[in-house]
């Protein structure tokens, strides 16, 4: 099969770069012009900021050539398989793939629980009940140690990471920014990671190239060259997890030739669909799935897909095999599978259209 994520040029290598000037072990290939920069400045700070669903394409769309976001795109490079939050931000967060990491999706089922998992709500995605077992030993299976625990345990350096939830959250994009800036000026080397939900949640809602996220990239544009301007001793990098694509949602149950041969709820996401068959009606599945979806999707093996290494190289995480199903379906065109419990939203991504897959890498020096 295809595999479009290039895993030697990807958000977990350019993780692997951060790694690796800070002292720390890392499991994959660095990026050497990363490298490069990091080895001949040698920045007191190194930033990476992470504005959630702004793929390079919408950047070639909304803003001028001559933008601070565009002027200083270094590249463009790809996500991980699925272009999707949950495994893209834990590959640049830990420097590892998914197969290694274990968040493939935001729905996976677990096997240890015997539950399709929302990871990032800890509730059961068809019922939306929190699953305690996950809570109390999901830490047992999926990785959880990031760049910036690792740097701090390390106790040379020291790490920062912001997010507008969980601990100390940030509130708005102002607050992340002087969060950013006040860290940069104390002493010291450091990293500092910052996610900001933005523009992915207004683009589920309101489409990749509507006039409020054209908006709230602009925004973007301009306070972060703001900030840039007022730093010293620094790079700044900027990227995204994933890019988006305006879908049309199609009703799985409405096809209850194909749900009634699943033995459970689908996973993983709209887009990049795990699916378990009833044991005997694999054939039935594949012929049913095609008739209806193969113009969209292209439907492979469980099989197919660990030999293609498609969640990248690596050793497997524990989850990895039974969270796969029988066969993943990815779309290729626009068209996104929902089932209960999955969000029904105009705009999605975790397929391979370009949309999806490629992400800018800006960097700044300063």
């Amino acid at each position: 099969m295809e595999v479009r994520n290039n895993y030697k040029e990807c958000l977990t290598n350019l993780a692997c770069s951060i790694r690796k000037y800070f002292g720390l072990e890392y499991k994959h290939n660095t990026l050497d012009y990363i490298d490069k920069i990091l080895e001949e400045k040698q920045p007191k700070n190194v930033v990476v900021i992470l504005y959630d669903g702004m793929g390079s394409r919408i950047l070639d769309r909304v803003l001028p050539k001559d933008s601070f976001f565009n002027a200083n795109r270094y590249k463009e490079i790809t996500t991980v398989f699925p272009a999707t939050t949950t495994a893209a931000t834990t590959s640049i967060r830990t420097g590892l793939n998914p197969v290694e990491h274990g968040w493939l999706g935001w729905n996976v089922y677990l096997k240890p629980f015997d539950k399709i998992v929302t990871l990032f709500r800890n509730t059961e995605k068809e019922t939306e009940e929190i699953v305690q077992d996950y809570i109390d030993h999901g830490k047992d299976y999926l990785v959880t140690n990031s760049v910036v625990s690792d740097i701090n345990d390390a106790g040379k350096y020291k790490a920062y990471e912001h997010f507008p939830f969980g601990e100390n959250p940030y509130v708005g994009l102002d607050d992340m920014l002087s969060r950013v800036e006040k860290e940069c000026k104390e002493d010291g080397k450091k990293y500092i990671y910052a996610y900001d939900p933005e523009p992915d949640h207004t683009m589920h809602e309101n489409g990749a190239d509507s006039a409020v996220v054209k908006e709230l990239i602009e925004e973007r544009n301009k306070k972060t060259q703001e900030l840039c301007d007022k730093l010293e001793d620094t790079v700044i990098i900027v990227v995204a997890d994933h890019g988006h694509l305006l879908v049309d949602r199609v009703q799985l149950t409405n096809y209850p030739e194909i749900t009634s041969l699943l033995e459970r709820n689908t996973s993983l996401e709209p887009r990049a669909t795990s699916f378990k068959i009833i044991p005997g009606k694999e054939k039935e599945f594949v012929e049913k799935f095609n008739k209806e979806f193969g113009e969209d999707f292209k439907l492979y093996t469980k099989e197919e897909i660990i030999e293609s290494k498609l969640f990248g190289d690596g050793e497997e995480n524990p989850i990895y095999r039974d969270a796969l199903g029988d066969y993943l379906a990815i779309a290729y065109g626009t068209r996104a599978l929902l089932m209960p419990g999955d969000e029904d939203l105009i705009s999605m991504h975790a397929g391979y259209a370009d949309d999806e897959i490629y992400v800018p890498l800006i960097v700044v020096e300063k």
